[in-house]
């Protein structure tokens, strides 16, 4: 224990580095916390105190982290950077941080993409910030060259080369090998030497014309970087919890999309209703032509003669029989021919143009 706190003295407080190690431990801390809470909630654990939701409105952390970077940020401007102040607005700068990147994802879409595959670029932007911070907190003085002392040019040499094979490595889409060689030399030239990975932009600048490079990078891809993507996905899901299968809330994007789906279906399902109604129309219309032309032509009442059955008259069998082949023929319409030879039509529709043909006689 001694042993650590002399360390920490020596590397941390006589460096002048607390500040930023204290916005590290409070980074680290309130994602870690979070994300502990975060998962409770998701599990619906009754000794876990739920959503912030007053007036039923849900207030996200990010609105708390934003909260704890403006008091840390003006605080050290309004303390003149002067000790302990430093140190403890950096501590709520830190906290800031770490609430403020787990919800980078939900800042990017603009939508609640927390537990989807969306939200994981959170858990990407949370690392790489702590990367980064330990990077400033370690290598505040690069591989122990301490300012004032004699040019090291085969130390500017080897910073120079490490700083070009990581910007290298992340042109070929290998983001962690990158940052990871950032801080550990050697790391970054393994990644700038091996193939690119097919999607990123070096394969696209370099392998369009070299078709064997992309096979194998294609066939590299298949077997081994699948396999580090699952271990990697294993690694976030231990971390931050597994995404939902089926998100919840879809992306600003996918809404759109659906609302333009609906509007689809919609106009299609109104084309369709309005064909229903016209072909209703148009049935009801036959229907009431088929009843006007009966009536017309139907014989003035006159006394049965004696010794004839009801409905035996030959008069209305002979237009029965011709109604019945003219709905066998499959016209539209029946038109009765009165005693003067004047072809008589039917009242139409106001709002429906038929399409019938005359029956000349």
């Amino acid at each position: 224990m001694s042993t650590l706190l002399d360390g920490y003295r020596e590397h941390i407080v006589n460096a002048q580095k607390q500040p930023l190690f204290l916005l590290l431990v409070g980074f680290i801390t309130s994602f870690v916390f979070i994300r502990f809470s975060v998962r409770m909630i998701r599990a619906q654990v009754r000794w876990w105190p739920g959503n912030i939701t007053p007036g039923g409105l849900h207030i996200h952390h990010m609105v708390f982290g934003l909260g704890f970077l403006l008091i840390g940020g003006i605080g050290v401007f309004a303390a003149y950077g002067t000790p302990p102040w430093i140190d403890w607005f950096g501590l709520l700068f830190g906290i800031g941080c770490g609430l403020v990147l787990d919800e980078f994802a939900l800042i990017l879409h603009l939508d609640d993409v927390y537990w989807s595959e969306q939200g994981r670029k959170s858990v990407d932007a949370v690392i790489f910030g702590i990367l980064f911070t330990a990077l400033l907190l370690i290598g505040y003085v690069p591989f122990g060259a301490l300012p004032g002392e004699d040019t090291r040019w085969g130390l500017i040499t080897v910073i120079s080369v490490n700083a070009l094979a990581s910007v290298i490595t992340l042109l070929k889409g290998k983001v962690w090998t990158g940052l990871l060689g950032i801080m550990i030399p050697g790391l970054s030239w393994i990644g700038a030497i091996r193939l690119a990975r097919p999607s990123s932009p070096w394969a696209r600048w370099r392998y369009t014309a070299r078709s064997r490079r992309r096979a194998r990078a294609l066939r590299r891809e298949r077997l081994l970087h699948r396999r580090a993507d699952r271990a990697r996905t294993w690694l976030f899901d231990l971390i931050a919890g597994a995404p939902d299968k089926v998100p919840a809330n879809h992306p600003a994007a996918h809404r759109v999309a659906e609302r333009m789906a609906a509007r689809a279906s919609a106009h299609l399902d109104a084309h369709a209703a309005r064909a229903l109604a016209r072909r209703q129309a148009r049935l009801a219309d036959r229907r009431s032509a088929a009843v006007v032309g009966a009536a017309v032509h139907l014989p003035a009442p006159h006394p049965q003669p004696v010794g004839r059955a009801p409905g035996s008259d030959p008069d209305r069998s002979a237009g029965a029989r011709q109604r019945r082949r003219t709905v066998r023929a499959g016209r539209n319409r029946t038109y009765g021919v009165g005693s003067s030879g004047a072809e008589r039509r039917p009242e139409r529709h106001p709002h429906l143009r038929t399409r019938t043909r005359r029956i000349h006689r």
